[in-house]
């Protein structure tokens, strides 16, 4: 089986702070990336359509004069399909939200260790690579993976390559964070989750969490509650998702549910 390499990758970081840019693009280098890195979205813009065609475009959301989400906005009107992942400071489910809806693949907090944000880009070119390589036919390896990345537990199918979630057939509109709550949740059937590792997926093992030492399970709580209503907005008989008190939640097999 043929391995993509990551490390033949081009990559474009664009971000207006000097210092935390300068240090990504170096440590992207010394993993063998080669790439090209900007301080604002408009001399960017201006690489893309000049020619420019990194595999993976690194952007920040919020930059002086052109925007992040502006910037990517622009590259889709140009026709410019680079798939996008932000890094932000912004961690409300609007942005994540806005930036999924304009086509970015990955929405990543600047608050994440450099080894977190290196991984989270690694795995989104091993993406690019793969579908790129699967649509030539030139590696049935990656085609293989692919195949092996969609898993269907009863009513719910999961799609890890693309991270979407289907219900019934339907498309459930969730966030990556939402997607990453429900598959660690559906791949284990039955079992009980407890709210810290549910958090985890979410922030990171060993992330300092909320007001108090169980500040985390507030979060938690919400983000199960709106990962129901947007199954529930499909099937109002959803009830997958179960809670053991004090514990944490569990996913219950629906298959021989109607």
């Amino acid at each position: 089986m043929n391995t993509v390499q990551t490390s033949e990758a081009q990559l474009m970081v664009v971000d207006d702070d000097p210092m935390f840019r300068e240090s990504l693009t170096q440590n992207l280098k010394d993993d063998g990336y080669d790439v090209a890195d900007f301080g604002e979205g408009q001399p960017a813009l201006d690489y893309l359509c000049g020619g420019g065609n990194p595999d993976l475009v690194v952007l920040d959301w919020r930059m002086p004069g052109m925007t992040g989400i502006q910037l990517l906005r622009a590259m889709r009107e140009q026709d410019i399909q680079v798939p996008v992942i932000f890094l932000t400071v912004l961690g409300d489910q609007i942005y994540e939200e806005a930036a999924l809806h304009h086509g970015a693949v990955d929405f990543v907090e600047k608050s994440r260790s450099l080894s977190i944000l290196k991984k989270r880009i690694e795995l989104s070119v091993r993406r690019v690579q793969a579908g790129a390589a699967a649509a030539d036919g030139s590696d049935t390896g990656a085609a293989e993976s692919d195949a092996a990345a969609v898993e269907t537990i009863g009513h719910l199918e999961l799609n890890r390559e693309i991270s979407r979630a289907y219900w019934k057939g339907m498309e459930v509109p969730l966030t990556l964070n939402e997607f990453r709550i429900v598959d660690l949740l559906a791949s284990r059937p039955g079992r009980d989750v407890r709210y810290r590792e549910l958090y985890d997926q979410v922030h990171g093992a060993g992330f300092i969490a909320g007001s108090g030492e169980d500040g985390y399970r507030g979060n938690v709580r919400t983000l199960i509650k709106r990962i129901r209503q947007k199954f529930r907005s499909l099937d109002d008989a959803f009830e997958a998702i179960e809670n053991y008190p004090g514990f944490g939640y569990r996913w219950r097999d629906d298959k021989s549910r109607t």
